[in-house]
């Protein structure tokens, strides 16, 4: 076994702490990537939180990071040592189902393999995540990083960026579409530079009017306030596609009152039981959605798009050291607009 470091959580009660790791030797078709950067998500904030102690398997939470090829399998070809490459939250799939042949590897009907809390399909361990300084990666699951990104704010392109970039390009987004984003978080304001980089006539929706400033630096051409009934009443039927990031439980109806005649809500940022009145959907032939994540044609599109527009995520790098203090401004949604770790301190 090859054995990094990284940061392990044991228990709510004792956030994550420095542990001793351990990775396969490499497979004929792996990737040994050192990681230099790696996104702090609501997804490891929420799947700390979930653990009851000790009991639990190991948890290594971090899906989305940038780094540098170190070493390669005997059969890997697309890559060699000293390659930037960025790695998803997917990590393995089926190959042989029909969401996989189509390149959506992220719909697989025998479950993705995540890049952690998931499960290997070859020696059934455990995935353990990028909260560390090595990952050992299947190569096709692996995506060379465009020169000009820079590999820290590229970082949340992998889980934050692909998730808002799939529902864009799939509901047709292009000059002249009326794009609402519900949310200016860390997906949100990935969606607004999506959209308005894509042509699209882009509008920001959030109950914070202090956002109004930032919404127009990401250049949304609109701010709507959403707890204000006379604001939202003048945008009802407006919108061609609401992007709703927003991550907490919320009531689907108000949004989908802005939504445009045959138009869509695309429901990404709480993933839970929503209820929605028949009537909301019937009038004007609305339609609801979601998604979730990407597949690997999308995530390779997704990253050349944002190498010739120059997008990449606002982030605030902090030395991995200080993962916990990360995690509870995240908790306190102090995120401006996504944590980045640098795994440099673990060496």
């Amino acid at each position: 076994m090859r054995t990094t470091v990284g940061w392990q959580a044991l228990g709510t009660a004792h956030g994550l702490r420095r542990a001793r790791l351990e990775r396969r030797e490499l497979r004929a078709d792996d990737l040994a990537v050192r990681v230099d950067y790696c996104g702090v998500c609501h997804t490891d904030l929420h799947a700390v939180e979930s653990r009851d102690g000790a009991a639990d398997p190991p948890l290594v939470p971090g899906h989305e990071f940038t780094g540098v090829v170190t070493a390669t399998g005997d059969g890997v070809t697309r890559f060699a040592v000293g390659d930037p490459v960025a790695v998803g939250n997917i990590v393995d799939s089926c190959g042989e189902c029909a969401m996989c042949l189509a390149g959506q590897e992220n719909f697989c009907h025998a479950f993705p393999t995540l890049t952690y809390g998931g499960t290997d399909r070859q020696d059934g361990s455990a995935t353990l995540g990028a909260f560390s300084r090595e990952y050992v990666v299947r190569d096709r699951f692996a995506y060379p990083l465009p020169a000009g990104l820079d590999p820290a704010a590229a970082a949340p392109l992998l889980c934050a960026g692909i998730t808002v970039w799939e529902p864009l390009r799939a509901l047709g987004v292009s000059p002249g579409t009326r794009v609402a984003v519900a949310g200016l978080g860390g997906l949100g304001h990935l969606a607004v530079k999506f959209a308005v980089a894509l042509g699209a006539e882009t509008t920001v929706l959030s109950r914070s009017s202090d956002k109004a400033d930032d919404a127009r630096r990401l250049g949304a051409q609109g701010f709507v306030v959403s707890n204000d009934p006379e604001q939202m009443a003048g945008a009802r039927d407006r919108f061609d596609v609401v992007i709703d990031t927003i991550s907490a439980p919320h009531p689907l109806g108000p949004y989908l009152g802005l939504v445009a005649m045959d138009g869509t809500l695309s429901h990404l940022g709480h993933l839970g039981p929503v209820t929605v009145e028949t009537m909301d959907l019937l009038v004007g032939r609305k339609k609801l959605s979601s998604a979730g994540s990407g597949g690997r044609p999308a995530t390779a599109a997704m990253l050349e798009f944002c190498a010739a527009h120059g997008i990449t995520a606002d982030v605030e790098v902090l030395p991995s050291a200080r993962v916990n203090e990360a995690l509870d401004r995240l908790r306190r949604n102090e995120a401006h607009y996504r944590f980045v770790l640098d795994m440099s301190d673990l060496d």
